[in-house]
């Protein structure tokens, strides 16, 4: 499997392009988080980077290793992503001319979709953990940065989102329905604070235009 943190940008974006089903769009939504990620770090640092913002230094260095942490993270499930839906498809090819061969598949079929849900899952929550320590770091952070900070809101709510919708569209392949009903509460939880966090950010940046 490819390791996407590895590839020159052009062709990570050649791959994204192309008529392969992966990477797809939960693979960009873990690479949008990172880059959202590495945003949020570099605004840290050039907080870090001045003396003048010392009294702030010790909070801002916590949001910087959160940010260095997320960003790691991402990357590593923008490459779990694609591995789970190739799962998927490898599933949908099993046989099924018998009985014993669709019920091998089915159960193939089951632990995919799940998987498939559950990576997508895992990128929405690292996004949104990582969007909540947005706003302590605009309020102390370098307000030189202040637009990379937003920049970095917006790409970490994308990642959000777009994780969130690869959530939603495996769900149907479950057959668990407890598993099923839990992912939608959570899904539609992470949908609330995110657009809350987004807005909230967005404004607090705008104000201090």
């Amino acid at each position: 499997m490819t390791d996407f943190a590895k590839l020159p940008l052009e062709q990570f974006l050649d791959e994204l392009a192309s008529a392969s089903p992966t990477p797809g769009g939960g693979t960009a939504a873990a690479a949008a988080g990172a880059a959202g990620a590495g945003l949020a770090e570099m605004v840290a640092a050039l907080t870090l980077a001045r003396e003048k913002y010392a009294a702030v230094h010790e909070p801002v260095r916590a949001i910087a290793e959160k940010g260095r942490a997320t960003r790691s993270e991402l990357l590593d499930l923008a490459r779990e992503d694609s591995e789970a839906y190739d799962a998927v498809v490898a599933a949908r090819r099993l046989p099924k001319e018998t009985e014993e061969e669709k019920s091998v598949r089915a159960r193939a079929m089951e632990e995919a979709n799940r998987r498939a849900a559950e990576v997508p899952m895992q990128t929405a929550r690292a996004a949104v953990r990582l969007l909540e320590a947005l706003p302590e770091l605009i309020e102390k952070g370098n307000p030189n940065a202040l637009s990379d900070a937003g920049a970095s809101a917006l790409l970490l709510a994308a990642a959000a989102q777009g994780a969130l919708l690869n959530v939603g569209i495996n769900l149907p392949g479950i057959s668990d329905p407890d598993f099923v009903a839990r992912m939608q509460r959570e899904t539609a939880a992470i949908q609330e604070e995110v657009e809350r966090l987004r807005s909230q950010i967005l404004e607090a940046v705008r104000k201090r235009f």
